[in-house]
């Protein structure tokens, strides 16, 4: 029983904390609130200050802060007195404190609620900034207070990637290149930030490709064709890919003299979620993106409720019976809304007879935010065709479900379901992370019937007939979709009478179902790759093998070519040889005999290989003779030479004209073949 009442207390004190904290800063979303809460490990102060600016935030109390307070609010109370002099902080008058949005800097000391737990004087907090910094793979997340110096962001830096204080350079500072002593302070930086990590004298290896893609469009130059509407002229501006989206918005603001907030942009594509992104990750075309400008309307103009034009922009359970009994005053429930004036609606969302798709979606964008105002879901501008190519049929890693909006004007519930649920921050956030959003007007029946055509053609008879079944006053309608392997599924059918937390919690049940199935998809993907890449290394492989092969063959079939070449060649030389021998011999006088008379020179000749070769020769005959006889027998005068016992004497090298008994070869003489160096 003991734990059971602890319990009870605890979840008593934690409604009493969410209860002062959405008091204290405006936040009416219980689901947003819970989860800063949470964040802060439900410290109240804590979750305040992380949520409002220390400009704006809770400062620190003492006895003379509580006296001009009280002078501001009037003399306290009794009760207050009481709790001023225990020391608790005096709580502002009854009228600041009905009020829901968040404190102003003179009252932001207190905390507009009657519960003891936001009387107590609360110290100053330092303010905390956050951090993403991008580093090739890896994405660190950091939070430092706002007294902290950049060489300390360097150091965890450090600690975090393995980078080297000395070879790290920190870009992305909104006033530039700023040294390690800088405090951060001094830079008034905003509570979010994006920087990123260069490492020039690092070079990166095969696993940072991505991340060396990504510092190469860093140093990009982006070319963005800015079209000024109103004006009717365009600007051709150059930005490197390290500047934000934010410093683009500052500088347009410079040249079309529309202040950052009141610009409505169109063109910037769906992952540019965050005016703090860099060009190079914003997903913008390269080299050159379009983009357009205009000065958004005035809510005063648009939204703000008249006599005649009324916005109901929360309807509670409470006020249906209003709106039931008010046609007995004869008011109509389309004034009600601020839909019946024609004053209301300056035009439709969607032209009847656009020539595509894409014009109607813009002109239907464009309306959009002229009533509801620029935070809202990034309408996918395309053909549904494109959209379910978009959400469906790429990686299964890169999927998204696709939510349709149709639109109905006649529909009472049109302008609190846009301005309440469709433009709740948690819900435009929610779908721009997880879905592709795709919308269409059915309020003129010509669009409504291409509309049916369209679903028809892409999804099958079934959901046509499903659209076909709401009623007007049931509009608009959200669906969402899922592709399968085989078909497209209609996960859900969101109508028009919700609230931001159902609606919520409808989006959040359509992706637990498409997570489990995009899991499995992921899984046969994974699977069916890595099949694919084993079979293309086999098939790389056994190229390869055959690519050697042929080599190998080549290189046989030129060295067999070469061999028989070169026998060829050998032959006819050998065959070159013989005939020039046979020639030689033939040529030859005939051997003289020993008993001629005439003077007779016998020689004998030893060869390379031993034997002798003799012949008798008329001492009359010249040494060509001599050369020929040797010649003929196969030892050529070009290739070796005759050499004389003793002494030595090189007779190749005397005249060939001259006769043996002058080169001294005679009566008989012993020579020796040598083969020439």
């Amino acid at each position: 029983m003991a734990s059971s009442s602890e319990s009870g207390d605890s979840n008593m004190d934690r409604e009493m904390i969410l209860a002062d904290f959405q008091a204290c800063t405006g936040i009416d979303n219980i689901a947003e609130a819970i989860t800063l809460l949470e964040l802060n490990n439900w410290d109240l102060v804590a979750a305040i200050n992380g949520v409002i600016p220390q400009e704006n935030g809770i400062l620190q109390s003492n006895f003379s802060s509580e006296a001009s307070q009280a002078s501001m609010y009037g003399p306290p109370s009794q009760s207050e007195a009481a709790d001023a002099a225990a020391g608790g902080a005096v709580p502002p008058t009854s009228s600041s404190s009905s009020s829901s949005s968040p404190p102003s800097s003179s009252t932001s000391a207190f905390c507009p609620s009657n519960s003891s737990s936001s009387r107590h004087i609360v110290e100053r907090q330092p303010r905390m900034l956050n951090f993403r910094v991008e580093y090739r793979q890896r994405t660190v997340e950091l939070v430092l207070e706002e007294g902290s110096t950049v060489g300390e962001i360097k150091q965890i830096l450090e600690t975090e990637l393995g980078v080297p204080v000395s070879k790290m350079q920190l870009k992305g500072w909104k006033s530039g290149d700023v040294s390690d002593s800088t405090v951060m302070r001094s830079l008034h930086l905003p509570k979010n930030n994006s920087l990123y990590v260069l490492t020039p004298d690092i070079a990166p290896t095969a696993s940072t490709s991505k991340n060396s893609a990504l510092q190469e469009s860093l140093n990009q130059n982006f070319l963005l064709v800015i079209s000024h509407r109103e004006a009717q002229r365009d600007y051709s501006l150059n930005f490197p890919g390290s500047r934000t989206i934010q410093e683009v918005k500052r500088n347009v603001s410079d040249l079309t003299n529309i202040p950052v907030r009141h610009q409505q942009w169109e063109g910037w594509p769906a992952s540019a979620t965050d005016d703090s992104m860099t060009l190079a990750v914003s997903g913008i075309s390269y080299p050159c993106h379009h983009l357009s400008v205009c000065r958004r309307s005035s809510p005063a103009n648009s939204q703000e409720p008249t006599e005649e034009c009324a916005d109901v922009h929360m309807v509670s359970d409470s006020e249906g019976d209003d709106f039931e009994d008010a046609s007995e005053f004869g008011v109509d429930d389309s004034e009600m809304f601020g839909m019946g004036s024609s004053t209301c609606r300056k035009s439709p969302m969607m032209p009847e007879n656009s020539e595509n798709e894409a014009d109607a979606l813009l002109h239907f964008t464009a309306e959009f935010s002229s009533r509801y105002g620029e935070t809202h879901p990034m309408f996918y501008i395309g053909t549904l065709e494109a959209a379910s190519q978009e959400a469906f049929y790429g990686k299964a890693r890169d999927r998204k479900l696709l939510a349709i909006y149709l639109h109905n004007d006649d529909s009472v519930l049109s302008n609190v379901f846009c301005s309440q649920m469709m433009c709740a921050d948690s819900i435009v956030s929610y779908l721009s992370q997880n879905f592709i959003t795709w919308a269409w007007d059915v309020t003129k029946e010509v669009n409504k019937a291409r509309l049916l055509t369209m679903c028809t053609r892409h999804f099958g008879s079934v959901v046509t007939q499903t659209i076909r079944t709401y009623k007007t006053d049931q509009f608009p309608l959200l669906l969402i979709v899922m592709g399968k392997r085989t078909s497209n599924e209609v996960l859900n059918v969101i109508q028009g009478n919700t609230t931001v937390d159902e609606l919520m919690m409808r989006l959040m049940g359509a992706m637990e179902i498409f997570t489990a199935q995009q899991q499995e998809d992921i899984k046969d993907e994974d699977e069916r790759e890595a099949r694919e890449t084993v079979k293309r290394e086999q098939d790389e492989a056994y190229r390869l093998s055959l690519e050697a092969d042929r080599k190998k063959r080549e290189a046989q079939e030129r060295e067999e070519a070469e061999q028989v070449r070169l026998e060829q060649m050998r032959k006819e030389q050998e065959e070159e040889k013989e005939a020039i021998r046979l020639s030689l011999e033939q040529a030859l006088p005939p051997e003289p005999d020993e008993d001629s008379g005439e003077q007779i020179s016998k020689l004998r000749i030893r060869t390379p290989s031993g034997e002798f070769l003799e012949r008798r020769f008329l001492g009359s005959c010249k040494l060509q003779v001599l050369f020929d006889f040797v010649a003929s027998k196969g030892y050529p005068f070009e290739e070796f030479k005759l050499l004389t016992t003793f002494p030595r004497r090189n007779i190749t090298q005397l005249e060939p004209g001259s006769t043996l008994l002058e080169a001294k070869l005679f009566p008989q003489e012993t020579l020796f073949l040598e083969a020439k160096e």
